[in-house]
This record gives structure tokens, sequence and C-alpha cells, in this order.
């Protein structure tokens, strides 16, 4: 039996999930939620038996000083609550950890146990996933749910995906099982520009969550790095003629894809999002302005940006040709275990909400 001593009851509480490590491309999904657990200041009241789910030898835990006494941290996943505030407060309880390395079905039970007590409405789990989409566009995000009736009242996908599946589709069918709403938000990381950490992906699901949940997220300094990310992907881009050259095709890819986008229902509906962030008392920087919008300069901090973690290089690999057999290794390799493959991303938001 779960107890929770001390923590409060909660107002319309959602749960917001994210783990490091397979379903985290550029460490987005994972910085996003530590995002809104520093900026709310939240307060942790639970982690999970660190030996229950973690083979120390995957993820080590970590020796470190505190005043000339020696500690050791744990890998594990724990649980927070922040309260949001505002004209209509709510409060948000955020699980951020590492995806498990066994006992998965154990440690879904324990997670919805908690949401179960909390009396949690739903819960949205945050991924990322590597693709094949220019870091100069805006990011793609995909909202996804399992859940019919929930994919037509909330305007998300209806997952179809049928494949390999991390902790992230696991405890999303977890939640439709035991009827709790669950849906699951996908950002799409450049697979070229896959070192973490990506603030603009990370602006990116803040922004579609703020959508989902009607809450405003404050931004803090993320928008700035997110403008101070994209400068520096963009001047060691323009060093490279080949560089250049694909990150020119992937745009054109992009541009050519999104072309029916550009609807009037899709742009009254961008509109309304834009006037929602513009309200008065809102501040000068808004989730959702100026780093969500194409061409957007941001500047970085080293030559890591643009590489190829699997080969080393410092250049994005031309793109596989039909019979070159190394697409799917390519993706799985990149990122330190991040996952995402350039077919999944193809698909919009129903491979991410399984990846």
């Amino acid at each position: 039996m779960i107890e929770l001593e001390g923590v409060p009851e909660l107002i319309d509480p959602v749960m917001i999930c994210a783990f490091e490590g397979w379903n985290d491309a550029g460490d987005a999904a994972s910085s996003a939620v530590a995002h809104l657990d520093r900026e709310w200041k939240g307060e942790v009241f639970a982690a999970l038996d660190a030996e229950d789910y973690y083979d120390f030898q995957v993820n080590r835990p970590t020796v470190w000083l505190d005043g000339g006494v020696r500690k050791i941290t744990w890998p594990t996943t724990r649980l927070s609550v922040v309260r949001t505030g505002g004209p209509k407060p709510r409060d948000l309880v955020l699980v951020r950890g590492i995806e498990p390395s066994m006992r998965w079905r154990s440690f879904c039970n324990e997670i919805l146990g908690f949401a179960h007590e909390l009396g949690v409405e739903m819960v949205v789990v945050l991924g990322s996933l590597l693709g094949d989409t220019p870091h100069t566009r805006p990011v793609p995000v995909s909202g996804v749910t399992s859940d019919p009736d929930l994919a037509r009242t909330m305007d998300l996908e209806e997952s179809r995906y049928e494949g390999p599946t991390g902790i992230v589709g696991i405890l999303q069918e977890a939640c439709t099982h035991a009827g709790v709403p669950a849906v699951s938000l996908w950002a799409a990381v450049p697979h070229y520009v896959s070192q973490p950490p990506n603030p603009k992906a990370t602006l990116a699901l803040l922004n579609r969550l703020e959508d989902l949940i009607d809450l405003r997220v404050p931004l803090g300094e993320l928008a700035e790095d997110a403008r101070a990310w994209q400068l520096g992907v963009d001047q060691l881009a323009a060093e490279d003629s080949e560089v250049a050259e694909y990150v020119q095709s992937l745009e054109e890819a992009r541009d050519t894809a999104d072309l029916p986008e550009a609807s009037g229902e899709a742009i009254a509906r961008e509109f309304e999002r834009y006037l929602r962030r513009r309200e008065p008392g809102a501040g000068p920087a808004q989730p959702g302005g100026l780093a969500a919008e194409p061409g957007l300069a941001e500047s970085g901090r080293d030559g890591s940006y643009l590489r190829d973690t699997a080969s080393g290089r410092t250049r994005p690999p031309k793109p596989p040709t039909k019979d070159d057999g190394k697409g799917d290794g390519k993706d799985e390799g990149r990122g330190e275990g991040k996952d995402s493959t350039k077919g999944d991303e193809r698909e919009a938001g129903e491979q991410g909400s399984e990846d």
C-alpha cells in the first residue's frame, strides 16, 4: 500500500513523466520535466527503490562529497509535486528518472499506484526521437494516445504503431488498460545534431504541453538557450558545404510535406495559440514565441552539435540509399541509446507513441 504522508490534497492534478534513455533523444523530454520542476520549485515526495528496477552496471551510481563526507546517488525515478498558481491553479505530479532495466510491468504498476492515490486526472508522457528534420524549422511535436475517445476530443492521433517500444509506450498502454487517460507527446530531434542538450526541442514539448492541458509555463532562460543553440548549429553548418547542402535538402523535403498544412483552418489554429500566449500580463518571453518560428537564430557552444556519435564525425551522414542497409543501425547507435529510426519519423506521431 502506498502511503503519501505530507502531500497536500491536489487540485486537478496531471502527471507529467519523462525518462532518460531510449526515448529521450537530445535529453529533450527529461529536460522539459526538469524545467517544470525547477521553475515551480517542485518538492520530491517519493523515489522508487533502485534495487527493484535498475542494473547498476548499465546505470551506475555516482559518488560525491558533501562537506568532506562521501555520499552515493543511486539511479532511480523520483516523483515531485508542484502547484502552478495563476487564475486557474492546478497541480502537477512530475515523474523523472531513467528508463528501468527490468520489471517494467511492476514499475508501471507502481507509478499508477501513485497516480491513483493522488487522484491524477490524466498522465502525459514526454518523449523525443531522432528523425530527418532540419534544425532550421519548427520542431515537429506529435500528440498520440491509445484511447479513441481521447484522440477525438483532444485532437490527438490514435496510435497505430507496431514494433519495438520503450518505457514510454509501455507506461501509456498500462494507463490505458487501467482506465487512466494517457497521452504521449513526441518531439523530433535532427539526427545530425543529436548531442544533448537540445533546448529547442525541449521548448517545443513545453509549448505543446501548454496547449494540451491549458497551462501557461514560465520559460525562464529556455527561449534564449534555444536561440543560442540554433545560432551555433547555423554557424557550424555554414562552415561545411556538404553539411549546408544536406540541411537544405531536409528543408526542401520538410517544406514540401508541410504545404498541405497551410490551410485556413491550420492558420486560424496557430493564430489562436499566438493570441493565447500574448494575453496581458504574460511578460515579454512567451512560450511558443520566437523559439518556435522558422529560421530562428540561436547560438551554440561547441562543435559537438554536429557530431555523429556513432562514428565520431563532425558532419551529418549522407542520406542512405535504399540498399545500403544502414538506416536502422545508424539511428539506434546515435545519441547514447536514444531511439528513433528514420522510418519512424516519416510516419508522424504514431511512431513516437511507441518508440
